[in-house]
């Protein structure tokens, strides 16, 4: 058995490929989060700084510079040297109060009749340390700066972004892992079928998978599997079966042909014989190429067309008719008209050919023959019944198999093709076949897929 490598296992690959798409969304939703998260901070900081200036402004409003100044220099003594920064200026950039010495170099001059500046970023030497701040001019021209570090949020930023790449390295690991065990175990069931293949390419048509089947689609591969070797299994005894059925009925024709021969010179009248042994053993032959022909055919629409199934029936039914009568049988049709069906019109004859002509050759005077068709659903069903003696329960199993005969029937004419037939011609229009219980005698049900209505007239 040839083992594919874990590395190129489609499994692998198709975990891996999950696991990465799984990873990609992860990261990027951790990034709109990481985005959401530094947009709130910004924010954050811009709300304190504007509360802190307002608040500055309202007291200027109220108590004038001297209590501003004091205000100020109180809030930067309370503030941890480089967090915080301060400055109040006069309107020749005099600074009155802060814990910044003079105007920041980065930070645009309030000029030209700008009272308030949005919120901007700006750096300090030394270190360029970074900060956000917001300036207003105060009534009588005081410039107010307040400024706040950017450390904090550039601190909470990278530990998030620390964060976010030992996840998405984590989830990698976990996805490579992850990957490997679920290969592991798919390998190891697929492993499983393989083994059971080589054995049946090997021979062992018997072989089967051991233990118990899981609910999942492993199990009902190993269901599928385990049908269709059953199906294998069941074609190759039946082939075997077929090929001792094929050399004992052949045997006694041939056997008889050869006798006759030996005994030809100066009998004429067994030329006769003769020709009737050989057409008898060329019909076996016949029918066993329909039977092929038609299981070959299984299932493909090509062939068939539309057709009045009522129409075939009642034609049949007519060249069987005076035969019944002859033998002292009733024969009756009952076929509604308008029963159309898609298929082959000289197999189906054929089809009801057999089925009548088992009928009349197996039942005894006074019995009667019905060939029925009746409309059920999405399906139309020919039946075929009689009131003769039936076939034993235990040939019910066997019926279909070619080369099939009661032991009571041994001297009527036949050699057990005609069901066998049937039930390929069957199989060829997707008809399904069933066997009605009777109280007396013996009936066939063939149920053929009902013709749309848009085919009839086409």
């Amino acid at each position: 058995m040839r083992r594919v490598p874990l590395a190129r296992s489609a499994s692998l690959r198709l975990t891996l490929a999950i696991a990465g798409l799984i990873l990609f969304m992860a990261v990027m939703a951790m990034a709109v989060q990481y985005r959401t998260a530094a947009q709130a901070l910004e924010r954050q900081q811009a709300d304190l700084l504007q509360s802190d200036i307002d608040s500055f402004a309202e007291l200027y409003d109220q108590r004038r510079i001297p209590a501003l100044r004091q205000a100020i220099a109180e809030r930067a003594a309370q503030t941890p040297q480089g967090r915080a920064l301060y400055l109040l200026q006069d309107s020749n950039g005099r600074t009155l109060a802060g814990n910044l010495p003079d105007w920041p170099e980065d930070l645009p001059a309030m000029a030209g009749g700008v009272t308030e500046a949005a919120p901007r970023v700006f750096s300090l030497p030394p270190g360029r340390a970074e900060y956000t701040g917001i300036a207003r001019v105060l009534p009588g021209g005081f410039p107010l700066l307040v400024a706040r570090a950017t450390t904090v949020t550039t601190d909470t930023l990278a530990e998030m972004r620390g964060t976010i790449l030992w996840m998405a390295l984590a989830l990698l690991g976990m996805a490579a892992l992850t990957g490997g065990f679920v290969s592991r175990l798919v390998l190891r069931r697929i492993d499983r079928v393989n083994a059971l293949a080589d054995r049946v390419a090997a021979g062992d048509l018997a072989a089967r998978l051991p233990g118990a089947r899981s609910a999942d689609e492993f199990g009902a591969l190993e269901d599928h599997v385990h049908a269709m070797l059953d199906r294998i299994q069941n074609l190759n005894a039946a082939t075997n079966r077929l090929s001792d059925a094929i050399a004992h009925e052949l045997r006694t024709p041939l056997n008889r042909i050869q006798q006759k021969l030996d005994q030809l010179e100066g009998q004429p009248e067994l030329v006769g014989e003769i020709r009737a042994e050989l057409r008898g053993t060329i019909r076996i032959f016949d029918a066993l190429l329909d039977i092929s022909g038609a299981l070959a055919e299984q299932g493909q629409r090509p062939g068939l067309a539309p057709l009045d199934l009522s129409r075939t029936a009642r034609e049949v039914f007519d060249l069987y008719e005076p035969v019944a009568e002859d033998r002292g049988l009733s024969c009756r049709i009952e076929a509604p008209p308008g029963l159309h069906i898609l298929g082959d019109r000289s197999l189906l004859a054929q089809l009801m050919s057999n089925l009548l002509d088992n009928a009349i050759k197996f039942c005894a005077p006074g019995d009667t023959v019905t060939l029925r068709l009746t409309p059920q659903g999405a399906r139309h069903v020919l039946e075929v019944a009689d009131t003769g003696p039936g076939v034993p329960e235990e040939l019910r199993a066997d019926l279909f198999e070619r080369f099939t005969r009661a032991a009571r029937d041994r001297d009527k004419a036949g050699h057990g093709l005609g069901l066998a037939l049937v039930q390929a011609i069957a199989a060829r229009h997707g008809a399904k076949l069933d066997l009605p219980p009777r109280p007396k005698g013996f009936a066939i049900a063939i149920a053929f897929p009902k013709l749309d209505a848009d085919l009839i007239d086409s």
